[in-house]
């Protein structure tokens, strides 16, 4: 799991603290040039006091006074600034002029740094050779795919990745290559000067983001009803950086750790913010109840051709949650302020329809279920386990059948690392290792059509898929069509290694030799890799030779 970035050069990170039953906030930690803050004075100027005392101590029912736990951050890192600076310096610049002044005054400072200095220039020019090379069709991919990385990086100097290749999730692992890039670039440019000199900045953005952050959880907590326990050990960031697209909000899981990155330019980005949070709220209801899952396995064929995230369509437990979030998002919309009162029912309804239509198709059934919640003094931990026994299956599976899908679906917010649940490629790749090469060549064409994901990684995929069916003439075209597009040092030395063992086989021993030495030369260090290729070179490829 990876940890908060960075957090050895941070200033102390601002925690929003709440007592074990969720209640009460206690106060906020200000850094120490302020004072300390009660929060509870705070939200009296946040909500109607009717609304505090009911919700806090009447609807929850519990003393007050309890022991307090740390619940959520709003931080800054430095590993994060690195990052978005280095791609900012290689031509990121998506949204540029509606960003905080900020960043631009942090870009025309780093290149000033590089015209300055030969080895600045020289640690760039690396940096943006590998940018160019592992740039995606849109900017908020490209964005995206650095973000993860940054979460998966140690802080400086080093940078190095603090989990194994094998745990980074895929669009992390594509760009991993930037890692090693990043220690000169850091050092030549001084931008651990730079970062220092921005760090009052960085804070007004964070105090900016302190009174909405803690009504959201305010008002959320009592919407819930939610008795404050099992989070220990679990992480829930906030990170600030105007180095991003002001448009874009970055939200992943991490195993039991969520972070949401924000580009603070204009109002707090609540809605986005509140998705995520409900996520690590309710994420872990379905964990212990496989068996009540089971029921509605059929639901996954019925959404099929819905438009929403390709993950919601092979596990029944992200679908489940997502539709419950979705429902609980419409019916504590907030409609447009020109909305007569005798219409704001209809226009949270629709909202809910309207998430069936994206594909989640069980938000019409826990929007009423919610209804009967809101009457209950029940809190949400215990509700769902009633709502999820009361889901009648068979009628709900029969309605997703029935419904007519949208066209497209807005992106989910929360990217997750979970097995399953990551990306498309993920999951073809691990219907291949299942050996169900089907599903796997299904997928893998899939994001190629849609153009979602690395071409040269779901061509990789169709080929190694060939291979499984004995259809070695198919797999040596993919292969090749996978090195016309590949840039990643890795896929290009096993597509080399896959093409020489096939034409091994076809007692090619030129052709396939050709293709070991390319392997060596494609620029992977891993053991593996280098095993594999030399292998090759010693002796021509046999079938029943165990694979890596």
């Amino acid at each position: 799991m990876p940890a908060i970035v960075g957090s050895a050069k941070l200033t102390p990170r601002r925690r929003l603290k709440f007592d074990r039953r969720g209640r009460a906030p206690v106060h906020l930690f200000f850094p120490i040039s302020h004072p300390r803050i009660n929060l509870q004075e705070a939200v009296l100027r946040l909500l109607p006091r009717f609304v505090l005392l009911a919700g806090l101590c009447g609807l929850l029912a519990l003393p007050c006074g309890a022991q307090t736990t740390s619940k959520v951050s709003l931080d800054t890192s430095e590993t994060l600034f690195t990052v978005l600076a280095a791609i900012n310096a290689c031509g990121y610049d998506q949204e540029v002029t509606a960003s905080d002044p900020v960043r631009l005054q942090v870009r025309a400072e780093v290149a000033d740094a590089i015209t300055r200095s030969p080895q600045a220039a020289a640690a760039h020019r690396q940096v943006c050779d590998f940018y160019r090379d592992h740039q995606q069709p849109e900017a908020s991919r490209t964005l995206a795919q650095y973000v993860s990385l940054a979460l998966y990086l140690d802080g400086p100097a080093e940078f190095a990745p603090n989990a194994k290749e094998a745990d980074f999730p895929p669009d992390a692992a594509y760009v991993l290559g930037l890692a090693p890039l990043l220690k000169p670039f850091y050092a030549e440019t001084n931008l651990g000067a730079i970062w220092k000199k921005h760090q009052r900045e960085y804070e007004s953005f964070i105090e900016g983001y302190h009174q909405p952050v803690s009504r959201m959880l305010l008002e959320t907590d009592v919407y819930l009803k939610l008795q404050f326990a099992g989070y220990l050990g679990r992480r829930f960031v906030v990170y600030l950086d105007p180095l991003a697209a002001p448009s874009q909000v970055n939200a992943r899981n991490y195993g039991p750790n969520y972070f949401v990155v924000i580009s603070p330019a204009g109002p707090p980005r609540m809605e986005q913010v509140r998705h995520t949070y409900l996520h690590y709220v309710l994420d872990t209801f379905t964990l212990k109840r496989a068996n009540a899952l089971v029921k509605l396995q059929p639901l996954l064929e019925a959404v099929k051709a819905a438009p929403m995230d390709e993950s919601f369509k092979h596990d029944v437990g992200l679908l489940l949650i997502e539709s419950l979030i979705r429902a609980l998002e419409a019916r504590t919309m907030v409609p447009p302020e020109d909305t007569p009162k005798n219409k704001v029912r209809e226009v949270r309804e629709r909202k809910a329809e309207d998430a069936v239509r994206e594909g989640f198709v069980l938000a019409r059934y826990f929007y009423s279920a919610l209804e009967r919640f809101e009457e209950s003094p029940v809190g949400i931990k215990d509700a769902f386990g009633d709502m999820l026994h009361d889901l009648p299956a068979e009628d709900e599976i029969k309605r997703a059948r029935e419904v007519e899908f949208a066209a497209q679906a807005a992106p989910e917010v929360v990217r997750a690392s979970r097995p399953g649940e990551v990306s498309m490629l993920a999951l073809a790749e691990d219907r291949l290792a299942r050996g169900d090469t089907a599903t796997a060549q299904q997928l893998a064409r899939q994001a190629l059509e849609i153009r979602r994901e690395d071409p040269a990684h779901a061509l990789f995929v169709l080929a190694r898929a060939a291979t499984r069916d004995g259809n070695m003439e198919g797999a040596r075209l993919y292969f090749e069509r996978t090195l016309e597009l590949a840039r990643e040092p890795r896929l290009v030395a096993w597509a080399h290694i896959y093409l020489g063992r096939i034409f091994d086989l076809q007692e090619n021993r030129d052709a396939a030799v050709s293709h070991y030495r390319a392997a060596l030369a494609a620029g992977d260090t891993t053991p593996d890799t280098r095993a594999a290729a030399e292998r090759g070179l010693a002796q021509p490829y046999e079938p029943q030779a165990a694979r890596p």
